[in-house]
């Protein structure tokens, strides 16, 4: 059959890469629709996926999402016409629930962002079907399947990756050192309307406690102040992972991250002004998730000393205990694909 996967964020390409693999193993033909944001394009290009760049990033307002989401859907429904798959698979699946619907055309979505309210709202009636993690605790239409796992571990899981340690040192680890990942966003995404960030005093005060501990990587999608610059990663994208797994600690406002170094065993201290079901139940049932919705540096640096006083093996325990109770969700995935286009 032929698949259409539409890709909006880097971490949509590490999602689908392993059910891309899988699909394309068991002979079906694969078209991926791209957005320019971030790492986004050069992921795909370094993981040798042909794409179709639809359209870029917006600048986080209502009348520009509702702008790209008129664009985007107009050169996919082009796109869908000329190559008619079968099935269209996407993370949220806002632009393949409308073009979909249009066209007749079966359309399953994944996601686990539960605030992401007026995109769920406008999507979700629309899929044939959505498929979401236990943990999710938003409203979900009748057409929904349920699974015991974490987006991440679809390419985090033992199955699908082995961190590299000498990839992570040439790409910016400090082998002889506590090394840190400090990650800030761009608030622009679509389920990040009228949010904001760190300030970048918060950031500098966070940069100064982690240095005095240890080696700083900052991943950042925004400018940062010049004295913080040459502490940005530079590597590559499709190795962050490796780095990530061989860090000491998270902390930052990307819940993806976060939940990427829960996954892996590292732990995370997540700061930002809402909340996500999956980083409550990292939180709650595994203790790899220190979750913290407010921008209050005084119980950052408490989180990050608590973090760093457990010992790395019961974070190891936990990450074991995880991977026990979790389903395979890559083989998840392409269930569910296949599925639909029945």
């Amino acid at each position: 059959m032929k698949v259409l996967i539409d890709i909006n964020h880097p971490a949509h390409v590490h999602f689908f890469k392993q059910p891309a693999r899988q699909l394309q193993a068991a002979g079906h033909q694969l078209l991926f629709t791209s957005r320019d944001k971030e790492c986004t394009l050069s992921l795909l290009e370094e993981l040798g996926f042909p794409h179709r760049r639809l359209s870029s990033i917006g600048d986080g307002s209502v009348l520009g999402f509702a702008k790209e989401l008129l664009t985007r859907n107009a050169r996919l429904l082009k796109v869908v016409r000329q190559f008619q798959p079968d099935v269209m698979a996407a993370i949220g699946g806002t632009f393949i629930a409308h073009v979909g619907f249009l066209t007749r055309t079966p359309r399953v979505a994944f996601y686990d962002t539960e605030m992401a309210t007026l995109q769920n709202r406008i999507t979700y009636p629309l899929l044939s079907k959505l498929c979401v993690p236990n943990c999710y605790t938003g409203p979900v239409p009748v057409h929904t399947q349920r699974y015991q796992g974490y987006h991440e571990l679809c390419y985090l899981s033992p199955a699908h990756f082995t961190a590299q340690r000498q990839l992570a040192i040439d790409n910016g680890l400090q082998p002889d050192r506590r090394n840190f990942l400090l990650r800030v966003v761009s608030w622009q995404a679509n389920h990040d309307l009228n949010e904001q960030g760190w300030s970048q005093i918060l950031l500098e005060q966070v940069f100064d406690q982690l240095a005095s501990l240890g080696h700083v990587i900052i991943s950042s999608e925004r400018p940062l102040p010049e004295r913080l610059e040459r502490w940005r990663y530079r590597g590559k994208a499709s190795d962050m992972h490796h780095l990530m797994a061989c860090c000491d600690l998270f902390v930052g406002e990307s819940s993806t991250m976060a939940s990427e170094c829960a996954v892996l065993g590292v732990p995370a201290v997540y700061a930002a002004s809402t909340s996500r079901g999956y980083l409550e139940e990292l939180q709650q049932r595994y203790g790899l998730v220190t979750v913290l919705t407010r921008f209050d540096y005084d119980a950052i640096a408490r989180a990050i000393a608590q973090a760093l006083e457990t010992d790395a093996k019961d974070y190891q325990c936990a990450r074991e205990q995880l991977l026990n109770e979790a389903v395979d969700v890559s083989a998840t995935v392409v269930k569910m694909i296949e599925q639909t286009a029945a």
